[in-house]
């Protein structure tokens, strides 16, 4: 849970001069230090501490790294629009947007290159649609998958346009997978769907759920961290 603490916003926020990035505070049982990441669309700042943390030695951590975060906001991929681009990524390649009017509306993928067709009016909207569509497709049968080997029915999976999570697991039982993770690597977005099934049965990162994520996920879940942390914010560049 993001712990907000009741304080004015402009108390927990940094100011980099440029722009005022704003503070999202968790507090994790398991914390036994102060880390800090920035938000994957730049938007915010991702502090994690000890339960016992104060709120203020998170606030002058945050702000003795002010060197630290203005050298990550200057890293933040600029957006481009794919047409323009003349390129969008999807499962982990990079595809050439092969535009021809007379050529069918629905984006066919052929070898290394989507081919497209329709007015161009719209299209960079059609691409959108349609790499939501095949992330949703994607994506409910990872779910099936996992939700087999952790011996749960599936839930309904609804797509996230999100700026700052992968995916979320309400208390419910919902869950919802960021629709950008269709232009991954096919592990990497497998491991997000894992992770959120994990927690159909564990609703916390405590010992117990990361031993039933390291069973239910086939493939290497820190070189799937490693990737989002490394190439994550580039997913944002496209489409916003």
């Amino acid at each position: 849970m993001i712990d907000w603490l009741r304080r004015k916003p402009e108390d927990l926020a940094v100011d980099l001069g440029t722009t005022k990035l704003p503070l999202a505070i968790r507090r994790h049982p398991r914390a036994r230090r102060l880390t800090m990441r920035l938000a994957p669309d730049g938007s915010e700042i991702h502090i994690t501490m000890p339960q016992w943390g104060r709120t203020a030695d998170a606030l002058a951590f945050a702000e003795s790294r002010r060197e630290w975060l203005a050298g990550q906001l200057a890293k933040l991929p600029a957006r481009q629009c794919p047409l323009e681009r003349g390129n969008l990524h999807y499962r982990g390649e990079t595809l050439r947007i092969a535009w021809q009017e007379a050529a069918p509306r629905r984006p066919l993928v052929d070898g290394g290159a989507l081919t497209v067709g329709g007015p161009r009016t719209g299209l960079s909207a059609r691409l959108r649609r349609w790499l939501e569509n095949e992330a949703q497709a994607l994506m409910e049968e990872d779910l099936a998958f996992y939700c087999e080997r952790a011996g749960r029915e599936p839930p309904p999976l609804r797509l996230s346009r999100a700026q700052r999570r992968w995916g979320s697991c309400s208390s419910s039982g919902a869950i919802r997978v960021n629709w950008r993770l269709v232009q991954a690597p096919d592990f990497v977005r497998r491991s997000v769907v894992a992770h959120e099934v994990a927690h159909l049965v564990h609703f916390d990162h405590s010992h117990a759920f990361h031993a039933l994520l390291e069973q239910l996920f086939e493939g290497d879940l820190p070189a799937a961290d490693c990737w989002l942390k490394e190439h994550g914010r580039n997913l944002y560049a496209a489409f916003g």
